[in-house]
């Protein structure tokens, strides 16, 4: 993995998931302190870099409605939807960043970030086993200090990869 990482402020990223607004609506409203780069949009979706990846890549989907649980807010043809979208994406992170394993995971819970939200994370080849899977995606281990305009780059060489265009 790359070694220019920083550590993550755990207490306040905790404080912040448990009781701020909700990040993904609170991104979408235009929250200065929630920035996000945005890879791409449609009606219902949205996919944009992590602001503290543990990969190089590292993408989140979400629903742009605040939808707190996949199996039982989601109807089988939103569910579908949003799983097509977010394969499309994942594509997208596999063409531009080549890695040996795409995680694919969504987390949340009730307590901190509830709106429904997947992970899309491009392992790098040659990482050593016992470093990769959740090693590789904990906090705890460090983030990643992308400067911003690398993350625009890449969020626009997503945004080719996956053939998504203005007003497309």
């Amino acid at each position: 993995m790359p070694t220019d990482r920083q550590p993550m402020d755990l207490t306040s990223y905790t404080a912040r998931a448990c009781r701020g607004p909700c990040f993904v609506c609170a991104f979408l409203a235009g929250d200065p302190d929630y920035l996000h780069e945005t890879v791409f949009e449609d009606e219902d979706h949205i996919a944009f870099m992590d602001r503290w990846p543990t990969l190089e890549g590292k993408v989140l989907v979400a629903p742009k409605a605040h939808v707190e649980h996949a199996v039982r807010d989601l109807d089988e043809p939103a569910y579908a939807r949003l799983m097509l979208f977010l394969r499309r994406i994942a594509l997208a992170v596999e063409a531009v960043c080549d890695p040996e394993r795409t995680y694919l995971y969504s987390l949340g819970s009730q307590q901190g970030n509830a709106h429904l939200h997947w992970h899309i994370a491009p392992l790098p080849h040659g990482i050593p086993y016992e470093e990769q899977q959740f090693h590789a995606l904990m906090t705890e281990n460090g983030v990643l200090n992308l400067p911003q305009d690398r993350s625009a780059t890449l969020a626009a060489r997503l945004r080719d990869a996956a053939g998504f265009r203005p007003g497309a």
